[in-house]
């Protein structure tokens, strides 16, 4: 199984890159997180890549930029329900890192903005991740611990009718500034008065 492709980039599209090693194309299949960050046209990338037999289409290839990433690929589709694709826009709204905080706040809304990812789905996610361990270094240690009220104060404001992207902006700020330990309802007290409410 091919684990890590060093090459020039000859193409991109939509949902693939075409990776030239030594004359060979291979087709790799990224997210729009990870395409967004490759180098221009001919440059020399290194992508870690997941390779997948299916029975319909044979070998997929699915890469990376950073192995963190291609970790918490394959950690996301031990999940039942969870394939390639769902996985893949997972990782594209958030990094390893940002899920394992989500996962720890039990904040399936966070995942549940995922292209594709439902309610039901999102929760299986934070539920089934939460106290595990991401590929991301020392910051999973930290994130890990990380209480659940900012994802209750943003929940608590979408509530109220503010739009989520919003609510997390202010609530994550107001957590910043006051301190993981904050109450929620000082995370929500804050959040609408930066919304100037």
């Amino acid at each position: 199984m091919i684990g890590r492709l060093r090459g020039a980039l000859a193409e991109t599209s939509e949902e693939e890159a075409l990776i030239d090693v030594g004359g060979v194309g291979y087709v790799v299949r990224c997210g729009s997180r990870t395409l967004s960050r490759l180098p221009a046209l001919g440059d020399e990338t290194l992508l870690h890549v997941e390779s997948q037999w299916t029975e319909s289409g044979g070998l997929r290839l699915y890469g990376f930029l950073a192995r963190e990433d291609r970790r918490c690929f394959v950690a996301l589709q031990a999940i039942q329900g969870v394939g390639p694709k769902a996985a893949l826009a997972v990782l594209d709204i958030m990094t390893p890192g940002e899920l394992a905080a989500a996962a720890a706040r039990g904040d399936q809304a966070a995942v549940a903005r995922a292209s594709g990812v439902g309610p039901k789905l999102a929760l299986r996610i934070v539920t089934e991740l939460k106290g595990k361990p991401l590929p991301d270094g020392p910051a999973s240690a930290h994130v890990a611990a990380a209480p659940s009220s900012v994802g209750e104060a943003v929940a608590a404001l979408m509530g109220l009718g503010v739009a989520e992207a919003n609510a997390r902006r202010v609530v994550e700020h107001a957590a910043l500034r006051l301190g993981e330990d904050a109450e929620i309802s000082t995370l929500i007290k804050a959040g609408l008065q930066e919304l100037g409410r």
